[in-house]
């Protein structure tokens, strides 16, 4: 069914960047949502979003980058002039930059830093060498911070005179520094608005604040959120110097950000990001880098079938039950699996412990295994009435599941601890191994009983 005219913003985008109608793209892009504007962007070809972005101006075309995607935005980026790129990263905050500076990668980065202030480059580049999911690679760097020393008439008259400059930062509170640049204090506007003439910042401030490292952890960031109600924190480096400001809603999308990837991994999107606005090549090669090893492993766990193909041909019935081991085999492998990430995630367990963590799948699988191949057994025994085929598919059941939660819970681990993403290996690890042991234990089994299952 055609959609609507006017919902389809996208022909009239194209049309104004078409003309380098600046006021009609402004207008049109103010009365979109962000979620809208983002859709309205993706339906457009790449060159058409680069003709978008040159026709805005400066920080309108930095407003829009900031509702769209980060791969989505960078990929627009890509399209535009280097001077024309670096033009609208000025006008976004640093950690921002930094997220596009990266996804560019390259040469492309390079020729945008290039064409950018010296000094704005510098931090950009900074910021990039962090890890995305650190205190570092999250932080903003547009913040207020005065010397102890400093009376608070100084620190007024500089929020006077800075109102344009200031008015982009996220200011709540005012971070108190020694003269090294040191994190000594912090003090809320408020009382910077409210205090009595004469008065030194040192005598207002909170001293000793709660600060983070650098390489505080994503995970360490949100278990401090979770424990105190802050807006912000502040980041200070090795030498307990401030060079920045976390803030709650940025580690909020962080961690859903970090869900959304870990699940497409999960599922063998290469890269944990996909979008249907990437070039077409690029995306077939995301998800072939997966496929293409999964189907030979697939390949190998079928010539478990091909070896026992006599035994197979002689008790059909068995047909019906491997698919069925090698699926509820596999669901209790992700169960594991799901459980080993989540632990990694919130660091209450370490690739090192992965003994301890196979004893605590063992006993999981060893019940969980009895029960369902004891539920399958019967359900085998009722529809041929031959015991002796539901001891067959019970037992392999209860053997495969047994073998299905200790490769789930352990294999994330000792992939973390080679340097590999637990989250993309896994699943393709977990399915053949479950699977060739599965068809292995069923049709092994069968060969052994095989005169009771066809007498």
């Amino acid at each position: 069914m055609t959609e609507p005219r006017e919902t389809r913003p996208w022909e009239e985008l194209e049309e104004m960047a078409e003309r380098g109608d600046a006021r009609g793209l402004e207008a049109c892009f103010r009365e979109l949502s962000a979620v809208e504007a983002a859709r309205a962007m993706s339906r457009l070809a790449p060159q058409i979003r680069g003709r978008v972005l040159a026709t805005l101006a400066p920080p309108e075309a930095a407003e829009l980058m900031e509702a769209i995607p980060d791969p989505q935005a960078a990929d627009v980026l890509a399209e535009l002039p280097a001077a024309r790129a670096a033009a609208i990263l000025h006008e976004m905050p640093g950690h921002e930059q930094a997220d596009l500076i990266s996804e560019l990668g390259g040469e492309q980065a390079e020729e945008v830093l290039s064409a950018m202030d010296p000094a704005e480059a510098g931090e950009a580049r900074r910021l990039a060498a962090f890890d995305s999911d650190v205190a570092g690679g999250l932080m903003i760097t547009q913040y207020l911070a005065y010397r102890q020393s400093a009376p608070i008439e100084e620190v007024v008259g500089d929020l006077r005179r800075g109102v344009e400059r200031y008015s982009d930062y996220d200011v709540q509170y005012v971070y108190v520094v020694s003269a090294a640049g040191a994190l000594t204090g912090v003090l809320p506007l408020r009382d910077v608005l409210l205090a009595r003439p004469g008065r030194s910042v040192a005598e207002l401030m909170i001293p000793d604040p709660l600060a983070v490292d650098e390489q505080t952890s994503l995970d360490e960031l949100g278990a401090f959120f979770d424990r105190h109600n802050f807006i912000g924190v502040p980041v200070t480096d090795a030498a307990g110097r401030l060079v920045g400001v976390v803030r709650r809603h940025d580690v909020n999308e962080a961690r859903a950000g970090r869900a959304g990837s870990d699940y497409l991994k999960a599922l063998g999107i290469v890269g944990g990001e996909e979008l249907r606005s990437m070039p077409l090549l690029r995306r077939c090669r995301r998800r072939l880098s997966w496929l293409s090893i999964n189907i030979v492993l697939n390949i190998i766990a079928a010539s478990v079938i091909a070896a026992y193909q006599e035994t197979l041909a002689a008790v059909i019935a068995l047909a019906v039950f491997l698919p069925i081991i090698s699926d509820m085999s596999g669901c209790s492998g992700n169960q594991a699996v799901a459980v080993s990430m989540r632990e990694l995630t919130l660091g209450l367990i370490r690739p090192s412990e992965a003994v301890r963590t196979w004893l605590k799948e063992v006993t999981v699988g060893l019940i969980n295994g009895l029960v369902l191949g004891l539920l399958l057994g019967l359900a085998a025994y009722a529809w041929r009435g031959n015991a002796w085929l539901g001891l067959v598919v019970g037992a392999a059941m209860a053997l495969n599941t047994i073998v299905a939660v200790s490769i789930g819970g352990v294999v994330p681990l000792l992939l973390k601890r080679l340097r590999f993403d637990p989250a993309l290996a896994s699943g393709p690890i977990l399915t053949t191994v479950t699977d060739m042991c599965g068809f292995f234990l069923v049709l092994s089994f069968a060969t052994l009983m095989l005169s009771r299952l066809t007498g």
